[in-house]
């Protein structure tokens, strides 16, 4: 990915769909390409594209997806099998499991990090703590 953002490379019309700033919504997501989540949401998230959760969106979720980039609220934890991008304002409160990771300054991020090339495929080792439980 050289030095090149996730958000850099990807064009408005790639992302499919935008849940968006004022909108709620519990369950699980699947998707293929990009979508964005600017509101509020709350479940699974499942997916080989790009997850991009915008500066106002709060997210309770257990995420396994190709890319991530987190601008806003996220509770739970996440894989991601290529990269995952925490730019300022962004507040991380989980475990990640990447084989490339970028923090920007400014970013809030609670919790452990394992990075391997082989991350998604062996998330669990002896020496790290459990996952936290997601808040209600």
């Amino acid at each position: 990915m050289a030095d090149e953002s996730i958000l850099s490379s990807l064009d408005q019309k790639d992302i499919i769909a935008v849940l968006g700033k004022g909108s709620e919504f519990e369950g699980k997501l699947t998707f293929e390409g990009a979508v964005q989540i600017d509101g509020r949401f709350h479940g699974e998230v499942f997916s080989k594209g790009t997850l991009i959760i915008g500066e106002n969106a709060n997210v309770k979720a257990e995420i396994l997806v190709a890319n991530v980039v987190v601008r806003g609220d996220v509770t739970g934890n996440i894989r991601a099998h290529n990269c995952v991008e925490l730019h300022a304002p962004a507040r991380l409160v989980g475990n990640l499991v990447t084989p490339a990771l970028y923090v920007q300054k400014g970013v809030i991020f609670e919790g452990n990090t394992i990075m391997e090339s082989e991350a998604v495929e062996r998330p669990k080792r002896g020496h790290v703590a459990p996952p936290p439980p997601l808040p209600e």
